[in-house]
């Protein structure tokens, strides 16, 4: 009678959790349909590989060591477990039950049993991590579900060891500590209760177990947790290509609004982010804004929307009391209605305004910081630049300072609006430098795109002047376009206009065509990035180069030989743009070690895990109204080295650390200059 009473029980239960499961993710993935459907490339290598290396291999996590190495113990254990779950149910029902592994199966009883051990260390320490040793990332919010968390895993562990362990009593098996370690020292430490109540207890920690199994089953979809589910569908669905770039806008085809004002608009890849987030604070952890005290975190942001998703979902589905499989499709509909429409039909907050803030949503550099420490492929920023691409194109709505910008580069391809005839003013303003136009030459190998910072703005100037210089001593064969060259487009896709940028783009492509330019070489790691990745969707078929490499590749050569000691103590900066976007770190060290007397100083924060200097995504023409400066901030990482020298491979990275200097009044002490500037310095013939 009781084992039938068992067995009814224990269908009733799972048959409840695994429907209540099935439900939640369902529902889950009824909310993400409610996107527009993404395009999807197969790339299946590609893909493959990035759930290898960060789904299993969980590489990301690693960039933070301890909770690297827990999460592995917790990830690979967990499967271990599962597989032994199915033993551990049968055993409640068939007494003495073990899997037909023959001698084998007192291997497969330590695996299991040092599985359980570890994952119990594993949560223990993740415990002591949030809650002992408080780690900032993780004190963001406590509202106890973490603690549920911990304390279920704990139950998790610490049941099967004590379900086998009074297994041991009940069947009076005779106990070995060699293959059942935990389980047989449980076991001799009740030896004395007898086989009755070793039943008893069995049963009890048995039932301990299924229903935490089942609880937490429930619990998992409709929580943070539910990362354990979709992050290695995000990973694997996540969008291939070069890390950053950003969809185009079609403005051939009709369309009411652009960019993103409701959830619903974004794509059902952006969607799958939201659910896929763990949580974790890493990315607010290494975010600019976040850390000089700006309202904007990237990880509350994707929380947010997933909110906000899941309300607008809930009320959708609550027009009825099932929605109908054909939602999967494009042309589903509920009530009639296509279910994006039915979400927009439905009275909720604004998503920009009421979930995330104008603050919010201008407060990005792009620097990507958030998405390359997220380990389960999030995608942030072409979400906030979707936003501002609504504020801006639909509404009209943007700061000041932007509208001036746009103003400026639309009449004068210039972010002050100097006149655009004043571009190539910077070549007399040195001697000794040789700068033809394509105007002026037959023929040349690089085109040399100066860009706005070069052509105007004084400090930057004098990079482009020493890079020029490197050129002639070199003996390239290189041009400019002079008056005829126009604004890049980067910062102004960055900032929302998607218009002007394309405008700008096509300009630019109809001028490197007319004068057969097939190779370009820049300061500006913005243009570069933006050249090489995302100018050949409209057209361009050239090869791309940042000064850095060329000066490299020429030192290689022989083409120039840095001789003259340069003595300093260098902190070099990595810019986000030549650094995390396109993985160029190694070169600008190796130019820096080639100069004799030169030493490299890491700052901290160095690499991939480098600080923006807060001028990315349009911030180098939008006053910074909360918290610190960002510059300075980055500035003050530099200094805490004692370097004589801070130095770039940018001139929006330059001219900020400049203006850093000049904020801690330390200009006398430590001076600012580019990588170009320094070679230059250490050329045996220059003037």
């Amino acid at each position: 009678m009781l084992s039938v009473l068992n067995i009814l029980a224990f269908l009733a239960l799972s048959g409840y959790a695994v429907y209540m499961f099935i439900q939640v993710v369902y529902v889950r993935y009824l909310f993400v349909k409610l996107g527009k459907k993404a395009e999807f490339e197969p790339n299946l290598k590609e893909r493959i590989n990035a759930v290898l290396i960060n789904g299993f291999g969980q590489r990301k996590l690693f960039k933070d060591k301890k909770s690297g190495f827990m999460h592995l113990v917790l990830f690979y254990t967990f499967f271990i477990i599962q597989v032994g779950l199915i033993e551990l149910i049968i055993k409640a029902f068939i007494k003495g039950y073990e899997f037909p592994f023959g001698e084998g199966h007192k291997y497969f009883s330590l695996l299991q049993e040092w599985a359980t051990f570890l994952m119990l260390l594993a949560v223990v320490y993740g415990f002591y991590r949030r809650y002992g040793e408080k780690l900032k990332r993780l004190q963001w919010k406590r509202d106890g579900k973490a603690a549920f968390v911990y304390i279920a895993l704990c139950t998790l562990t610490l049941s099967i060891l004590l379900t086998l362990g009074f297994e041991a009593i009940m069947l009076d098996h005779k106990t070995n500590l060699t293959f059942a370690p935990f389980s047989g020292a449980i076991a001799l430490l009740f030896s004395g209760i007898g086989s009755t109540a070793g039943t008893v207890l069995f049963y009890v920690f048995w039932w301990v177990h299924m229903v935490t199994v089942f609880s937490f089953m429930v619990f998992v979809p409709q929580s943070k947790q539910a990362h354990e589910l979709f992050a290695m569908f995000n990973i694997f669905f996540k969008k291939t290509g070069p890390v950053g770039k950003l969809k185009t806008i079609d403005f051939e085809k009709e369309a009411e609004e652009f960019g993103v004002g409701k959830i619903e608009n974004f794509t059902q890849q952006q969607l799958t982010d939201l659910y896929a987030c763990a949580e974790c604070g890493r990315c607010t952890n290494m975010c600019p804004a976040s850390v000089t005290g700006k309202t904007l975190s990237p990880m509350q942001l994707i929380v947010k929307m997933r909110d906000h998703l899941t309300e607008k979902g809930a009320a959708i589905t609550s027009r009825s009391p099932w929605l109908p499989r054909s939602i999967f499709d494009s042309s589903a509909t509920v009530f009639g209605l296509a279910a994006q429409e039915t979400a927009a039909a439905i009275e909720m907050p604004s998503l920009i305004g009421d979930v995330i803030t104008e603050e919010e949503v201008w407060a990005c550099t792009t620097c990507r910081n958030c998405e390359d420490q997220c380990p389960v492929a999030n995608e942030h920023v072409d979400k906030i630049i979707d936003l501002r691409r609504y504020l801006v194109l639909t509404e009209g709505n943007v700061p000041q300072e932007a509208s001036r910008y746009f103003q400026n580069i639309e009449r004068q391809s210039n972010p002050w609006g100097f006149n655009r005839k004043e571009r190539t003013k910077w070549r007399n303003e040195r001697e000794n430098i040789e700068v033809p136009t394509v105007d002026e030459v037959q023929e040349f190998e690089y085109l040399f795109w100066v860009g706005s910072m070069g052509s105007y703005d004084q400090r930057s100037k004098k990079i482009v002047q020493s890079f020029a210089k490197i050129m002639n001593v070199a003996e390239i064969k290189f041009a400019i376009l002079g008056n005829k060259e126009r604004n890049s487009g980067d910062t102004s896709r960055r900032m929302g206009n998607e218009f002007l940028f394309q405008q700008l783009c096509q300009e630019n492509i109809d001028n490197f065509q007319f004068y057969g330019v097939k190779k370009i070489v820049t300061i500006d790691p913005h243009a570069f990035n933006t050249f090489k990745h995302e100018y050949p969707e409209f057209g361009l078929e050239a090869e791309v180069y940042h000064h850095t490499e060329l000066i490299w590749k020429w030192i290689q050569e022989g083409r120039i030989k840095p001789m003259k000691e340069v003595r300093e103590e260098i902190a070099y900066h990595d810019s986000c743009y030549l650094g995390r976007y396109n993985n160029i770190f190694n070169i600008p060290r190796q130019i820096l070690t080639s100069i004799p007397g030169m030493k490299i100083l890491e700052m901290e924060r160095n690499k991939q895990d480098s600080m923006c200097c807060g001028a990315g995504g349009g911030m180098m023409w939008i006053e910074e109204k909360q918290g610190k400066r960002i510059n300075v901030e980055r500035t003050e990482q530099a200094l805490r080295i004692n370097p004589t020298m801070i130095g770039s491979n940018c001139p929006y990275c330059l001219t900020m650390l400049s203006d850093g200097i000049k904020a801690k009044e330390v200009e006398d002490q430590v001076k600012t200059m580019d990588i170009a500037e320094i070679v230059e310095r250490s050329l045996a013939k220059t003037n």
